[in-house]
């Protein structure tokens, strides 16, 4: 990736996608049951769950092609994934000890950690520390992405189930065979996700990744597609709903955050009407249980010069 290659134009963007029927997240320091807001019952998905099903999109997407390679790979050994930069620029290094620091020339230490960059799509988009036994530095990624959060309070479930098959002769002797288990489900939750990607992370001629214009369309994409590839009993039925992109003019941006995130509102809508969450109008209404029973509204009035809104 080279400096003029690299994605120019400052990204904010909102993603909505929900869950019927599945946990969307489970906290394995609370049973696995699905992540809550303790203090409203929202349910939340962490930032790194996300990641997950983006990379695991890109490497379907975009399989042994070069530059587009996964970092953090399900069994993969980071120091081997590092080892490959050593032996693409420095071949002539064998110690041990010599791969735990940095050469002291600093045109070969960058050319390392921008060896990392230019194979592997994670970490030209998302960033990584890579300062274990074998240094290949460290950089910081031009995309990062916030917790979600369900637009109102979920209630989980624990749903008792069985199992005809035992694990052992000794279980299937005592329990005649039947085992009993436990799963946890948010009936219906809509979920909302806010996204910042930074030009000067990415173009930078010394600290940028070379995330590029064609990463972003790629990063775009596996949002928009990334729960289709990841269905499993366990997370029932999830969906990206929309996906709205505040695109900047130029680098450094031309409107706060806060702002453009401000332009997306969400309401209830029932049998005709829709309110804001949180209205008394609907407390009588019942619980949302699909897609339908929300509405995504933008405000494009008076939108700040050189703002672009593109929804997918």
């Amino acid at each position: 990736m080279t400096e003029a290659t690299a994605m120019q134009n400052r990204h904010e963007f909102v993603l909505f996608f929900d869950v019927t029927n599945g946990n969307p997240n489970g906290d394995p320091d609370a049973g696995n049951m699905p992540r809550l807001d303790p203090e409203t019952n929202q349910g939340l998905v962490s930032d790194v769950a996300l990641k997950r099903k983006v990379r695991n999109y890109v490497s379907l997407a975009r399989p042994d092609m070069p530059g587009f390679e996964i970092y953090m790979s399900e069994g993969m050994a980071l120091n081997r994934q590092h080892r490959k930069a050593w032996n693409a620029i420095m071949p002539e290094v064998t110690k041990d000890e010599s791969f735990k620091t940095l050469p002291k020339d600093e045109d070969k230490a960058r050319a390392l950690t921008r060896w990392m960059c230019t194979n592997f799509w994670d970490i030209r988009t998302f960033g990584a520390v890579m300062t274990t036994s074998v240094n290949s530095g460290q950089v910081r990624g031009p995309v990062q992405f916030s917790f979600a959060r369900s637009v109102e309070p979920v209630l989980p479930l624990e749903i008792a189930i069985t199992r005809m098959a035992a694990t052992t002769e000794a279980d299937a002797e005592s329990k005649g065979g039947r085992t009993m288990g436990r799963k946890h489900i948010v009936p219906y939750g809509l979920y909302r996700m806010h996204g910042y990607i930074s030009a000067p992370l990415a173009s930078h001629p010394v600290k940028g990744t070379g995330f590029s214009e064609s990463d972003l369309e790629l990063l775009l994409e596996a949002l928009t597609g990334m729960f289709d590839h990841d269905r499993s009993a366990a997370r029932g039925e999830m969906a990206t709903r929309k996906l709205i992109v505040f695109r900047h003019e130029s680098a450094l941006g031309n409107a706060r955050a806060q702002d453009l995130f401000d332009r997306v509102t969400v309401q209830r809508a029932y049998q005709g009407s829709a309110h804001p969450i949180g209205s008394a109008a609907i407390d009588n209404w019942p619980p949302a249980r699909a897609w339908g029973d929300y509405q995504v509204l933008i405000d494009r009035d008076a939108v700040p010069a050189g703002i672009e809104i593109i929804e997918r």
